[in-house]
């Protein structure tokens, strides 16, 4: 496997960090405190192509590997977990999945302004009573004639409130033994469609949520994204990309904290010496870093074999899974190195911990991304 980036990636990735550090990462705290959407940022994501990073050019977007993706989104993370999910959101749950299922005039009309950053799209899988099991899920689409009429919820929809689309899942038969899926692009203006105040959560909070609601909403026949009954289909897809972007996240998140660490286990003195001197800080950053390490290479093995037209189900699954729990243990590992400037938001490292919790959650539960891995390894 060859570790040396190319000229396109290593230019990427070094202005996500000029982005990330003069312009995301001085505001970043106040975004956290005041619930804020950073609106500023979304625009200069756009217009650096960061919104549509592995989208061809013919279609708006950069053109570029998802390799690329996952440096921006790490350094981007790194600066404001909150901002990268935005764009983790746009990328993978919305553009991929039109860019894969679409069709030509779905490309022209939708996918390209939202590759460009000039609309944002969210996505619709989660209800209030269905989240892993699909087979609960309650939002229907009845199909009359040329027209399909939408009923039901979806809730924790990131970029929801200021999103211009969203990727809605629906029941469309019930007849056989398991309901099958269908895929529906709906507009956020369209009539029948209403979003709930965005979620009040314990990180990530600039980035954010809301239920939407869904009521005899009616679409053309045009609006269906990929096949009828292929919905399931489109949507593990679409996961298992959106997997990796998620994965990317957590690096990011945990590469701040423990960058943060260093620096002040240099900075903080104790019995007369800084207390990186000390082998039980040390051994704490050594552990940090080697997970954040181990996490970085599953999560760029599962970009780089999907940048090879592959299925990553599982890779993404492990990448996702491993770093989102080592993000969760690298965080909690600075506050400990913090001691009680850790637990104070002066230093930061409370909002990173904060944010990690969710990447264990959304996209995949930890525990779904085991069922996952598993059933790979059983079958050999």
């Amino acid at each position: 496997m060859d570790f040396q980036l190319t000229e396109d990636q290593a230019l990427l990735k070094q202005t996500a960090r000029e982005l990330a550090e003069r312009e995301i990462a001085p505001k970043a705290a106040e975004l956290d405190r005041q619930a804020r959407w950073p609106s500023e940022v979304v625009s200069q994501l756009a217009e650096l192509g960061f919104l549509g990073v592995a989208v061809p050019s013919e279609h708006g977007g950069a053109g570029l590997d998802h390799v690329s993706y996952v440096l921006a989104m790490e350094e981007i993370s790194r600066a404001c977990a909150s901002c990268g999910v935005i764009m983790s959101v746009n990328n993978s749950l919305f553009c991929d999945p039109v860019l894969k299922f679409g069709t030509p005039a779905q490309h022209a009309e939708i996918l390209a302004p939202c590759a460009r950053g000039e609309k944002l799209g969210s996505f619709g899988l989660t209800e209030p009573m269905s989240g892993s099991d699909a087979q609960t899920m309650q939002t229907v689409a009845e199909r009359r004639g040329d027209t399909w009429v939408l009923s039901g919820s979806k809730n924790f929809i990131t970029n929801g409130p200021h999103a211009d689309y969203i990727i809605v899942f629906a029941v469309t038969d019930k007849s056989g033994p398991k309901v099958t899926h269908t895929a529906f692009i709906v507009p956020l203006d369209t009539p029948g469609v209403s979003r709930g105040h965005h979620d009040e959560k314990l990180g990530i909070k600039a980035a954010h949520s809301c239920t939407v609601f869904f009521e005899n909403v009616e679409l053309p026949d045009s609006a269906r994204l990929g096949e009828v009954g292929a919905g399931f289909k489109v949507a593990m897809t679409t996961l298992d990309g959106g997997r990796i972007g998620i994965a990317a996240q957590a690096l990011g998140i945990a590469r701040a904290a423990l960058d943060k660490s260093i620096a002040y286990a240099k900075e903080r003195h104790a019995f007369g010496k800084p207390i990186a001197e000390f082998q039980a800080i040390q051994f704490k950053l050594s552990d940090m870093a080697t997970e954040l390490d181990a996490a970085r290479l599953l999560t760029l093995r599962a970009a780089a074999l999907k940048d090879r037209g592959q299925r990553t189900s599982m890779e993404s699954a492990a990448a996702k899974l491993y770093a989102s729990e080592a993000s969760t243990r690298i965080t909690h590992a600075a506050i400990q190195i913090h001691g009680g400037y850790g637990y104070t938001a002066e230093y930061g490292v409370e909002r990173h911990y904060r944010d990690a919790r969710i990447t264990e959650i959304y996209e995949g539960t930890s525990e779904i991304q085991r069922i996952v891995i598993a059933s790979h390894v059983l079958k050999g």
